[in-house]
């Protein structure tokens, strides 16, 4: 990813003011309302205003929790809301139940502003799970939350610790049986790496000691990396043999590898396609096997060296297609043709490698579904989806869930995010003005802070976990190791260019480990 620089409701019961907070201590063992299925989780047996759902318990500041009209799917739903600030927790104890994996799904939205504001699963047997609500103040968010019960018995609560004027809307919840699953892919792109070490860049751990920093986001619980691959790049990095050193470095952490190749001399996204100067002017015919060879060759060298590709994508961010214009979107018989010729280099190399496509549409249904379609009617072959979603510039998170989930039900692969990133800050630590530095282009609800960075990071990957039957793969943060070091910016032909990133990084201006990276231990 490089793109240039782009530039409430009715309230209801309000709790009286001045009502003393204090933590809410551990549920009763059992309620009144034990069962081993759950009851009213649509929230429809009760009319609105009703403060005590039929089959729920509350604790706490019960006048903050109530029915009301608006549900996600039928007439009702769950409030948590009150004009003071107030803690409530709304609960159902099942018992009976068999031992065994279970999933607990819920549709939410939440205003934010909260101290805290989750789901979980308690007094199950094992550690208290918990999916905390993302910030939506208009769509509903899929969320769900895994646990294992090894006592028969598990408690389902909803909790909300809350200034003021916060809410949240909760509905159509379900408990099933079943695997669970959580996500198989936490990874960064850390192409930017190698360059920064060789001009000096240190990365420290959050205490402050300096340190590798692969092995400062794989003690974090990151098990995956990804690399760039240019063709012939003006600063020779992200090329073939700065690939297979940093593989070794990888693989040698323990971590998969991802391979992203751009089919050009450098950044390929959505406005930008250009075919590496070695290959212009080279015919159609002569471009796909310039694609499968190019292809081929960085991958077989890795296998070589034992450190085979976990996961391939066949161009970045191929919105328009790819090594324009030959393989523009304006032709799909040679997109496909192109996208092919790279799919078949990286089976005749690896079989069990996956081949991702992918698209910067994360949340453009219509778009995502337009360039699948027409992909999978021309007969490209893929194994999976990648998509990437930067919040301020992609829409909504309801959006994003909307476009993952119907893209894994329609074309039936696994999904995952290819990119996300999110300032700590907004100020640059270099002279290039940032991609974002005003508060005017932030999430609503996410603050350019840590804490919020950190949000942003554990919600999106809230919104993958969700994406049903298991096919949410996982979150690749974008450019984890891109701190500002002189001479490591954009521009691989201009050693002056900045770093308009820096303030997304997961290490901050001190070089020390941002909380943010503690969400890939979380899943």
């Amino acid at each position: 990813m490089f793109h240039p620089r782009r530039t409430l409701r009715t309230l209801l019961l309000p709790l009286a003011a001045g009502l003393a907070l204090t933590a809410l201590p551990a549920l009763p063992a059992q309620t009144a309302q034990a069962a081993s299925t759950l009851t009213n989780a649509g929230f429809e047996a009760d009319g609105a205003g009703t403060a005590t759902p039929a089959g729920w318990s509350e604790y706490g500041d019960t006048g903050a929790s109530y029915v009301e009209a608006g549900g996600h799917s039928g007439s009702y739903r769950l409030t948590q809301y009150s004009s003071a600030a107030y803690k409530v927790e709304t609960y159902q104890y099942l018992s009976g139940l068999t031992n065994g994996n279970y999933r607990l799904t819920a549709w939410v939205r939440s205003g934010g502003g909260q101290n805290s504001a989750y789901l979980a699963l308690k007094n199950c047997g094992g550690t208290e799970q918990r999916t905390d609500l993302p910030v939506s103040s208009s769509g509903w968010i899929h969320l769900v939350v895994p646990v294992a019960v090894t006592g028969n018995q598990c408690t389902i609560s909803i909790n909300s610790d809350a200034n003021a004027g916060n809410w949240i809307n909760v509905d159509d919840l379900t408990f099933t049986s079943g695997s669970a699953t959580g996500l198989s892919v936490k990874g960064s792109d850390i192409s930017s790496l190698a360059k920064s070490e060789a001009l000096g860049g240190v990365y420290r751990t959050s205490s402050g000691t300096t340190g590798d920093a692969l092995a400062i986001l794989k003690s974090a619980g990151m098990n995956y990396a990804r690399l760039k691959v240019w063709v012939n790049p003006a600063d020779g990095y992200n090329n073939k043999t700065r690939v297979l050193a940093m593989a070794k470095r990888i693989k040698a952490q323990g971590m998969k590898l991802l391979v992203d190749f751009h089919y050009s001399d450098t950044w390929a996204d959505p406005g930008t396609q250009t075919k590496p100067a070695a290959w212009a002017g080279h015919s159609y015919s002569q471009l796909k096997t310039d694609v499968y060879n190019h292809t081929y060759d960085v991958l077989n060298a890795l296998k070589a060296q034992g450190t085979t590709a976990d996961m391939v994508q066949v161009g970045n961010e191929i919105n328009g297609g790819m090594l324009w214009s030959e393989g523009s979107t304006d032709n799909w018989s040679q997109l496909a043709g192109l996208l092919n010729s790279g799919y078949d280099a990286v089976k005749a190399v690896s079989s069990s490698t996956t081949v991702a496509l992918h698209l910067a549409k994360g949340g453009d249904l219509s778009g995502t579904r337009w360039w699948f379609d027409n992909a999978v009617s021309g007969g490209v072959k893929f194994d999976a989806i990648g998509l990437s979603y930067y919040g301020y510039w992609h829409g909504p998170l309801s959006d994003f869930q909307t476009t993952l989930d119907d893209a894994a039900a329609r074309y039936g692969k696994p999904v995952f995010l290819a990119e996300t990133a999110y300032p700590f800050r907004l100020d640059s630590d270099d002279s290039l003005v940032n991609q974002i530095d005003t508060t005017g282009e932030l999430v609503s609800g996410y603050p350019a802070t840590t804490a919020g960075q950190s949000a942003w990071l554990r919600d999106v990957m809230n919104v993958v976990e969700a994406v049903p039957n298991g096919r949410g793969l996982g979150v690749f943060y974008w450019e984890a190791t891109w701190t500002a070091v002189t001479g490591n910016g954009w521009d691989p032909a201009d050693a002056t260019s900045g770093n308009g990133w820096e303030n997304q990084a997961l290490f901050g201006f001190d070089d020390k480990a941002l909380p943010a990276m503690s969400q890939f231990g979380h899943r």
